[in-house]
């Protein structure tokens, strides 16, 4: 079977940060995907992995949707001629009718948009922002249970499969 020339580095390396701490406080409804704005040294940044996105919330205002709280750690060597802000405001690039969706599901009670996590396609960076619903303690103790249950039966199957 012939395999394809070129990147030879497998799917999950595109990912730069993500957002593992939403996965377990939140129920996730819906996920789109938008780009973002960013400065030079930001990419650089990112394209040496210096990101994070706990705290993270997507805000609209004006018809414009913003990524809030994001941390990007600037490198010694670059932006050396601009003060670099590492938790500024970055833009999202999203259809109007995106941003609707957004401004309209975020004013319900319980209701939130978060951002999954940053990636690159192509050459681009892109956000994979969800529209969530909080969870409650119980459903919290639920996904640890599983997770553990999960884990669990991988080191049975592991077992299982030396002897």
């Amino acid at each position: 079977m012939a395999t394809k020339k070129g990147n030879s580095k497998g799917p999950s390396s595109s990912v730069i940060a993500q957002n593992k701490k939403a996965r377990f406080e939140y129920h996730i409804n819906e996920t789109l995907e938008a780009g973002l704005v960013l400065a030079g040294w930001e990419v650089k940044s990112l394209r040496a992995g210096k990101a994070q996105l706990t705290d993270t919330y997507i805000l609209v205002r004006n018809g414009e949707a913003f990524l809030l709280g994001s941390h990007i750690m600037p490198l010694n060597t670059a932006s050396t001629h601009e003060i670099a802000d590492p938790t500024r405001t970055r833009k999202l690039l999203l259809h109007r009718k995106e941003i609707a969706k957004i401004f309209s599901v975020t004013q319900d009670k319980g209701h939130t948009c978060v951002p999954l996590k940053l990636y690159w396609k192509r050459n681009k960076v892109k956000c994979e922002l969800a529209l969530v619903t909080g969870k409650q303690l119980h459903d919290k103790r639920a996904t640890e249970k599983d997770r553990d249950w999960s884990r669990q039966k991988g080191r049975i199957m592991r077992e299982h499969n030396k002897a």
